[in-house]
């Protein structure tokens, strides 16, 4: 089943466009395409995205929907192709887009300004962004180059870290995002209300992250920072699997805690 990603700030343009994809592939091919998104989640946007658990919970609805976690290290398990189809717009625009919405589907100007901040970039210089498809407000679709990403393309290959989970690879793969994500949620929302001196507690966990190691190394830990220390911390553990998943907790402590002297 070839996939194709959509990315890009909120009220950017991506159900549009995959509406657009869907439109070209049902009237020029033979296949049939589903489209999974938060809109058809009967949501209220606003409430979701202001409540982390909230917000979890939608985000592991549509990982179930579309049956991937980790979606670049299961496309290589399976050796499905897919493609990335990043939507580009400023702030301002999408904005103005998301003003020209129906009152129910307006995102609040704070929750959007949270999700834009959130919003990592793609680039294609990635294995796991690549093939990346840029697409502005005024461009069209690539059909054509798009279509042959995903049917004329080879799939990616297997490597060690997509193979060495055999028996128990996407509960390990969920396990791994889940862990890692409800520890940098906890840090974040700790430094709120923390101390210097404080230890702050970790989901999972029996050790514990020092406050004033957070404060004197990064200044406050923000989700950028946090983000790439836990892109690392799963690339290296993706390759170095652990038998007790029970572990990935204190594991990723450790490395915060290690990378933060």
């Amino acid at each position: 089943m070839p996939l194709i990603l959509m990315c890009g700030y909120p009220c950017s343009g991506k159900t549009r466009r995959a509406n657009e994809l869907k439109e070209y592939f049902t009237q020029n091919t033979e296949r049939k395409v589903h489209v999974v998104g938060d809109e058809d989640q009967g949501i209220d946007k606003n409430s979701v995205y202001a409540d982390s658990q909230k917000e979890k919970n939608l985000r592991g609805a549509l990982r179930a929907e579309v049956e991937r976690y980790e979606l670049f290290c299961l496309i290589k398990h399976t050796q499905t192709p897919h493609c990335l189809v990043y939507c580009l717009t400023s702030t301002d625009v999408s904005s103005e887009w998301n003003k020209g919405r129906e009152a129910d589907s307006q995102y609040t100007q704070e929750i959007l300004d949270a999700l834009i901040l959130r919003f990592e970039a793609p680039d294609s210089r990635n294995r796991w962004d690549s093939p990346l498809f840029t697409i502005q407000q005024k461009d069209s679709l690539p059909f054509d180059a798009i279509c042959d990403a995903l049917f004329k393309r080879k799939a990616p290959p297997p490597n060690q870290s997509t193979q060495s989970q055999p028996l128990s690879s996407t509960n390990f793969l969920y396990e791994l995002d889940k862990v890692t994500q409800d520890a940098l949620m906890a840090v974040l929302e700790s430094q709120k209300t923390s101390v210097p001196g404080d230890l702050i507690s970790i989901p999972g966990a029996t050790e514990k992250i020092s406050f004033i190691l957070t404060c004197l190394a990064f200044l406050y830990l923000n989700m950028v920072e946090l983000r790439k220390l836990r892109r690392q911390f799963i690339s290296y553990t993706k390759m170095h699997p652990t038998e007790n998943i029970g572990q990935i907790a204190n594991m990723f402590v450790q490395y915060l805690n290690k990378s933060m002297h």
